[in-house]
């Protein structure tokens, strides 16, 4: 199978865009007609027509307002027809995208600005992002782009929303430059804890698209329309949900936020046949009747998850309520994101983030960065856990191809090595079947007297007890042994739980080093907007 896969993304295509402003050009020129966007907050939608003459309009108005090729456009908006908009029109001038949360805090936000210096910013003129560019003389504040107007292209053949004149798709001219030139800049924490701009071209990123869209059966195909609550100004909702849409021409439903009731209803009501998700959303859904849930994914044909690791119990209640698979895949905003999908072993193996897309290459190294060899299978892992030695086929997952960033802003500081490498903070090992599962990330590694302690491992462990409805796993400060281990705990409903009974239960299944120092219980954990828990808040 994979060799098949891997000739399917060197053939590539005729008319493979070197621009990602071309794919929205491309799909207009298939299929003009055809529903692009379905932006449910504000209950409109656009055809590729319309998308595309929306998106020469904003062009101009970013061209009005000062923005050139090279130039960084900040879009802060939620979830919508007019982001989209704002994304592709920024693009279509060889400006820099710049995505960011639109109720960003004011010390992230303000760290951005600084970094990117943008010459436009795109956003709400109510909120804390016109608080924070208030003062910058340098920065033209955008509104929000109008799309309301596009219905004046519903025939698929004038593409005039503005009044200047009709212009027939047909005759668009294709984007100049991309290629090697920067497209978007998305900010990371990273390993570092202070934000790090991705440089991310448009080589890599419609390479990333291929490269998901070699699979098979493919993530999106034209005829799905696929379902996205995941924020669009991460790059996981953005590149893996967004511009796989765009690159395979198909429809995407938005929401401005993530709901259950909502999400169940649109299943059926906009005829979804592909959900993306991390893995709380499903969890949440899971909340829901039973029978409900089956009947709202009766039409549904895949589901994949990300961002986050899917709990093994997790996927089996979703597959035992709905009759279908959560196929886990795994990638780094560095990485344009994608790396890794079970979709390319074809079944959703609990633990494993599947293998590597076709045109990736993906190897373990260690600290060093030297390639460790040989396999591990899921067993021998678990001895390692138990008897907490370091096996060799257990390393820093390290990756090569056309999908990878050209380093970090502004500078390209931290880019792959001179042999291709991109080397992640993450560890893991590749089971018999070549499928990477992950242990957890080196940053995240709590280090006690020396001894190396992985929070996956002891989150696990706690996960155990019926009465503990999730937790979480951090280093704290210890003046013996450096550090010391931190559980931090959501007790299950009503019950009864306490520091001595979590600290039993972990004594009797893990190393003496490994058992929590600390116990804290709280209400819910605190977590990322793409649903991750944010340990640095812990």
């Amino acid at each position: 199978m994979q060799s098949q896969q891997d000739e399917a993304f060197a053939a590539g295509g005729a008319d493979a865009p070197t621009h990602l402003a071309d794919l929205v050009r491309r799909a207009a020129r298939r299929t003009p007609d055809a529903t692009a966007i379905v932006d449910v907050s504000a209950g409109t939608s656009l055809t590729w027509a319309e998308f595309d003459a929306a998106v020469d309009d904003e062009a101009d108005r970013l061209r009005t307002a000062g923005a050139g090729p090279g130039d960084r456009v900040v879009i802060a908006l939620d979830n919508g027809a007019p982001l989209c908009v704002a994304l592709f029109g920024a693009l279509r001038i060889d400006a820099v995208a710049v995505p960011v949360a639109p109720r960003s805090v004011p010390r992230e936000l303000d760290a951005v600005l600084t970094s990117c210096s943008p010459s436009v910013v795109v956003a709400a003129s109510d909120g804390r992002i016109a608080e924070s560019i208030n003062g910058r003389s340098t920065i033209v504040s955008l509104a929000p782009p109008d799309v309301s107007s596009a219905g004046g292209a519903r025939s698929g053949r004038e593409r005039s929303v503005s009044g200047k004149g009709v212009e027939r798709v047909a005759d668009g001219p294709e984007t100049g430059h991309g290629g090697e030139a920067i497209a978007l800049v998305v900010y990371t924490s990273g390993t570092t804890g202070t934000p790090r701009g991705v440089m991310l071209s448009h080589r890599a990123l419609l390479a990333n698209r291929v490269q998901q869209g070699a699979v098979r059966p493919a993530p999106v195909t034209p005829v799905d329309r696929v379902l996205l609550s995941l924020p669009l100004f991460h790059v996981f909702g953005l590149a893996a949900g967004l511009l796989q849409v765009c690159h395979a021409g198909a429809t995407v439903v938005l929401t401005r936020r993530f709901d259950p009731e909502q999400s169940t209803a649109l299943l059926a009501d906009e005829r979804i046949s592909v959900v993306g998700g991390v893995p709380s959303m499903y969890r949440a859904l899971l909340d829901l009747p039973a029978d409900r849930l089956r009947d709202a994914f009766a039409g549904v044909r895949l589901c994949t998850s990300g961002g986050a690791p899917l709990p093994r119990e997790w996927l089996a209640a979703f597959r035992e309520a709905t009759g279908l698979d959560l196929y886990e895949g795994y990638g780094l905003s560095e990485c344009g994101p994608v790396l890794t999908s079970a979709l390319v072993g074809g079944r959703a193996k609990p633990g494993s983030v599947g293998a590597p897309l076709p045109g990736v290459e993906l190897r373990l190294v260690d600290i060093e960065g030297v390639p460790i060899s040989g396999r591990a299978t899921p067993e021998d892992a678990e001895q390692e856990m138990e008897d907490g030695s370091d096996d060799e086929d257990t390393g820093l997952v390290a990756t090569r191809g056309p999908h990878l960033f050209s380093g970090y802003w502004p500078d390209g500081h931290g880019g792959p090595d001179a042999d291709g490498w991109f080397r992640t903070a993450d560890v893991g090992y590749l089971d018999a079947d070549g499928d990477l599962h992950l242990v957890d990330r080196s940053s995240d590694l709590v280090i006690v007297n020396g001894f190396n302690v992985y929070p996956r491992e002891v989150e696990q462990v706690l996960a155990e007890l019926d009465t503990v409805a999730e937790a979480a796993v951090v280093g704290v400060p210890d003046d013996r042994s450096g550090e010391a281990v931190k559980a931090v705990v959501v007790r299950a409903g009503d019950a009864e739980l306490t520091e001595d009974d979590v600290v039993a239960h972990c004594r009797a299944r893990l190393a003496r080093f490994k058992v929590p120092a600390v116990v804290e219980f709280v209400d819910a954990l605190p977590r990322t907007p793409t649903g991750k828990v944010a340990r640095r808040r812990l």
